[in-house]
C-alpha cells in the first residue's frame, strides 16, 4: 500500500467517532434523562456506538490487491476504540465536556 492510498480511510476514521459515536452516545444519554454521565460511561456509550460501524472495517473484499487496506482499516478501526476509551481522543473529551457542561 502507497502512503497516500490510505488518506481518505485515515480521514474518516478522524471523523467517525465523534460524528456516529459520540453523536449517537448523546441522543442516547439524552433521552434517558442521564445529564451528568462519568466520562467512563461516557466513552464506553461512544465505543458501543462505534462498533456498530465494525461491518465497514470488514467490507473490502477478501483479495489480494485489498489485503494491505484491509489490514490497515482493521487496525485503525481497532486503535481508534482504545484511544477512546483510554481518553486520548480530543474530540470525544471535547463532547463529553460539551455535553456535561450544556446537556
Amino acid at each position: 500500500m502507497r502512503d497516500y492510498d490510505g488518506f481518505e480511510i485515515d480521514r474518516a476514521f478522524d471523523l467517525l467517532p465523534h460524528v456516529v459515536g459520540a453523536s449517537w452516545a448523546t441522543i442516547w444519554f439524552r433521552m434517558n434523562r442521564i445529564r451528568k454521565p462519568t466520562v467512563t460511561e461516557f466513552r464506553n456509550k461512544v465505543v458501543e456506538y462505534y462498533k456498530m460501524l465494525g461491518p465497514l472495517a470488514d467490507s473490502y473484499p477478501q483479495d489480494e490487491k485489498f489485503a494491505d487496506m484491509a489490514r490497515h482499516v482493521k487496525t485503525l478501526y481497532q486503535k481508534e476504540m482504545e484511544r477512546i476509551l483510554a481518553g486520548k481522543n480530543e474530540e470525544i473529551e471535547k463532547r463529553f465536556k460539551r455535553y456535561v457542561d450544556y446537556g
